[in-house]
């Protein structure tokens, strides 16, 4: 597993640290431990906990904050992604099942319109194409979903996605981003479009698809659509 952002490969011996952390409360808030009490944890030296907390530190997917009593660290969601990663592919070769499906209803609305600019931009369009098996329609459908399906939206993104890296042009920088395949109203492909870094709250969904959605299902503000996720391996 690398970090989209820094190139950084995550061995696996630290998913066995990340899952000790987890295990000592790490993941719901900021925990204290000391490299001490994680080395005789990990069966190893203390600085060898320390090189572990530092790696996993800089790939982003601990914080912590150091003092004389020990490190308060809690877990990102970026280290909850990387976790349920291993948890996913655990589950589907121990238990062959099939991922779950994740279905949200939502309102149709109109969005700042910078859809149109970051899906037209060639190091977003190339990766979906290759990727996700379609050229994108330069443009985004904005759909509100309820807050009741939150906590669903934060379990959904907690899987792994198809990633599409972050690059650089001539004058500026893009970020990453995750899709989630789906379909809209039982009816036409796509994928939610998941920035690393972006305006909109969990209650947002940008959908991206090979044709322009509002006219193609004769969509407009308001209107309630259904999206069905499903899990796509790589």
């Amino acid at each position: 597993m690398i970090d989209v952002e820094k190139g950084f490969e995550i061995k696996p011996f630290l998913w066995f640290t990340l899952y000790n952390l987890m295990n000592r409360g790490a993941c719901s808030k900021p925990t204290r431990i000391s490299t001490i009490e994680l080395a005789k944890v990990l069966g190893g030296s203390q600085q060898s906990a320390s090189r572990h907390l530092r790696l996993l530190e800089k790939a982003g997917l601990i914080s912590r904050r150091i003092s004389s009593e020990g490190s308060l660290i809690r877990i990102t969601d970026d280290g909850m992604r990387s976790l349920n990663e291993v948890y996913i592919a655990l589950k589907r070769h121990l238990e062959g099942g099939q991922i779950e499906t994740f279905a949200f209803e939502g309102v149709v609305f109109s969005g700042l319109y910078e859809g149109a600019y970051y899906i037209s931009q060639v190091g977003y369009r190339s990766q979906i194409k290759e990727k996700l098996g379609f050229d994108p329609y330069p443009g985004t459908l904005n759909v509100r979903i309820k807050e009741s399906d939150i906590n669903r939206r934060k379990q959904l993104e907690l899987l792994p996605g198809v990633t599409i890296h972050g690059f650089k042009d001539r004058e500026r920088a893009f970020g990453s981003a995750r899709c989630y395949p789906l379909m809209l109203n039982d009816e036409v492909d796509g994928a939610l479009i998941v920035a690393n870094r972006t305006t909109y709250d969990l209650s947002v969904m940008e959908i991206i698809s090979p044709v322009y959605l509002r006219k193609h299902l004769s969509l407009k503000d308001g209107d309630l659509v259904k999206i069905s996720i499903y899990n796509k391996e790589d």
